[in-house]
């Protein structure tokens, strides 16, 4: 098994590599396809890595990372599974790639918001749709109420 090579993206500017040794792989039966050789074949497969101890991560990253994927986490190990392929090897391969994407986004920096401003016409368009609605209920009160 090789190393995970994260491509550079936000939050990871240089890209990363997780080194072999802290992936945890293990293998079942998976319930899709098959064929004849469902009975025989682990063709499933989990990918899990413990953010918590990972060298790949420095401490910004390995903070974002925990907040980001605060759900999806059990403890501090992140988990994926594969199970679309019949063979063992695309499976690896397939949550290998997808154990690189959920890092990827999950390093991404949080985009912040920018508070905005009505514009001087759209607060202009409010007040005349007020002040119509206002003249049409003051004509549909009885004569005399005012």
């Amino acid at each position: 098994m090789d190393d995970l090579r994260i491509m550079p993206g936000p939050g990871c500017p240089h890209g990363l590599v997780v080194p072999a040794g802290e992936l945890v792989e293990r293998f079942s039966h998976a319930s899709g396809p098959g064929g004849q050789g469902v009975n025989t074949a682990d063709s499933r497969v989990q990918l899990s890595l413990d953010l918590a101890t990972t060298t790949a991560l420095d401490n910004v990253q390995r903070q974002r990372a925990l907040t980001h994927l605060g759900e999806r986490l059990n403890g501090s190990v992140l988990t994926v599974a594969a199970a679309e392929h019949r063979s063992q090897r695309r499976n690896r391969v397939a949550a290998r790639e997808r154990l690189a994407a959920v890092l990827r986004a999950s390093l991404a920096p949080p985009r912040l918001r920018r508070p905005t401003k009505p514009s001087r016409a759209a607060k202009m368009r409010r007040l005349a749709d007020k002040k119509k609605r206002s003249e049409l209920k003051v004509g549909r009160r009885r004569p005399g109420m005012e």
